[in-house]
């Protein structure tokens, strides 16, 4: 009911901002601004993680942002970067684009958010990590700063400077600074990821501050992936922070999910997965305490560059006609990457990852996590905030949305159509606008739409408050998401013919995503 109203909000606005429109053209003088977008991704980022999604760690910018815009409780990703941003940015699904297996394969059968903005009069704009082989500036974007692959180190991605260790790395990665590639690319010592993807955007701002045309930014942080690395400055303001173990924070995070209406009172948490915290020998609770200090300075720092965006467009005189979507890629990650350092655990020369253990209670309150099809794998937090927004600080509970809903939306915000164009295939993903124009029937038809996850060994579908998922296994799982939320009574034994109704749905898509 909420989104309904928000959307309607929205829809009215635009009905507004016609009238202002048809006034304008009586009189000769120029159409209103259409709205500016941003659209910021954050790596790795467990539900829990912001402090307006029940999280210890300071996150001001993003919690006021919420507080006065709209914060999601059912909102889906794929549960892995790469198809994640696969789906955000064509509106389709990851295997029907050619990145449901792998980021290796060119993008087909769609075009981009990028694109269709850019038809629209937009100036189109991205900074970060992209996990795919298509540069960013061929999908149409005019400008592109960062990272082409996947995690890198945030430091220094390149080759040791004077003076340094050797930089912790997977391999080398493909950066494009100034439209140039850099295979690899060795930044100087002021450089951190977070912080350098920022301020190209600003740099960006700053040389279009008096265009008229409106702008679509695209931040893709890094953050929080690993290598755990953050300055030392972010790190010492949580350091002995988690030194009360994972029990505590997961306890502390659920009850202030209660306290803040983003869960039920009578929510049932998931059993933990992390070990005992009283099992760990002192120097390993020191070791825990540092590891999760470093993620937690990691959020801190994205949403402090998060403020220096909006500060900057406050100062423009923009902020207040920009629409702006925060989400994470996939739930907190159970990765362990061990690659040989320095030992200094949070510096340019030591890769290291969270671990289970804490994205379980970065997780909070569902289970299992990145990788899975199970809630903590795929429930992203997700805030939206919007000119005119009538519905401020409001939490939607009973909408649920994907990252396939993206695209359609800011189209629809934009007023912009997508292309026909027979190469391309039409977006499995639904406009929020949508629902409020639908009679009360097709409204809750369009609500009880279908949702298909496959990723690695876990698929899962969603079909109203209904959810059937599997890992590792044939043997698929019922939940009423409606009253569990946390997955925690498996009904498909007492309603077998309910799973074999999604199962039926699944195997349906599977066919259909097997064209392509």
């Amino acid at each position: 009911m909420i989104v309904r109203l928000f959307i309607l909000a929205f829809l009215l606005s635009c009905v507004s901002c016609q009238k202002e429109k048809k006034k304008a053209v009586q009189k000769g003088t120029e159409e209103p601004q259409k709205p500016n977008i941003i659209l910021i991704l954050a790596d790795d980022l467990g539900w829990s993680d912001l402090g307006c999604y029940g999280s210890e760690i300071n996150t001001p910018v993003l919690d006021s942002l919420a507080y006065s815009g709209l914060r999601f409780t059912q909102f889906y990703n794929t549960s892995k970067c790469f198809p994640s941003r696969a789906a955000l940015l064509t509106g389709l699904y990851a295997q029907q684009v050619g990145a449901g297996r792998t980021w290796k394969n060119p993008w087909i059968n769609s075009t981009t958010i990028a694109s269709s903005l850019k038809e629209a009069g937009y100036m189109t704009w991205m900074s970060g990590k992209h996990h795919g082989v298509d540069v960013p500036t061929d999908k149409g974007f005019d400008k592109y700063y960062g990272l082409l692959s996947g995690a890198a180190n945030q430091f220094n991605p390149g080759e040791r400077r004077e003076g340094e260790p050797e930089p912790a790395r997977k391999r080398v990665r493909t950066f494009y600074v100034d439209g140039k590639r850099h295979e690899p690319y060795t930044p100087d010592s002021t450089y951190y990821s977070t912080d350098a993807f920022t301020n190209a955007a600003l740099e960006w701002i700053d040389t279009s501050a008096k265009e008229t045309k409106p702008f679509f930014l695209y931040l893709s942080y890094t953050a929080p992936h690993d290598p755990l690395m953050a300055w030392p400055e972010d790190i010492a303001k949580y350091r002995g922070t988690y030194k009360v173990g994972y029990e505590a924070i997961r306890k502390q995070r659920f009850a202030k999910q209660k306290k803040l209406g983003l869960i039920p009172e009578d929510f049932k948490l998931s059993k933990p997965i992390h070990v005992p915290w009283d099992s760990l020998s002192e120097a390993k609770k020191d070791e825990e305490d540092l590891k999760m200090a470093i993620y937690a300075a990691m959020v801190d720092r994205m949403d402090y560059n998060i403020g220096r965006v909006f500060d900057r467009l406050r100062g423009q005189k923009k902020l207040q006609n920009t629409i702006i979507l925060f989400l994470s890629d996939n739930g907190s990650s159970a990765e362990v990457v061990h690659i040989a350092g320095d030992g200094n655990i949070g510096t340019v020369g030591q890769w290291t990852s969270l671990g289970g253990d804490w994205a379980n209670v970065s997780n909070t309150p569902f289970r299992m996590y990145k990788n899975n099809s199970y809630e903590g794998g795929i429930n992203t937090p997700a805030i939206a905030s919007w000119p005119q927004m009538s519905q401020k600080g409001k939490i939607n509970d009973t909408f649920y949305g994907h990252f396939i809903d993206i695209f359609p939306t800011l189209l629809d915000a934009a007023g912009h159509s997508y292309p026909k164009n027979e190469k391309l295939l039409p977006l499995e993903g639904q406009s929020f606008a949508n629902t409020a124009t639908q009679t009360s029937e097709s409204s809750k038809e369009t609500i009880s739409r279908p949702l298909f996850f496959e990723w690695a060994d876990g698929a899962a579908v969603r079909i109203g408050d209904w959810k059937i998922v599997r890992e590792k296994t044939e043997q698929w799982e019922l939940y009423n998401l409606a009253e569990d939320a946390g997955e925690t009574n498996n009904l498909a034994a007492e309603m077998p013919n309910k799973v074999t109704e999604m199962e039926m749905a699944f195997k349906t898509w599977q066919k259909r995503m097997k064209k392509y």
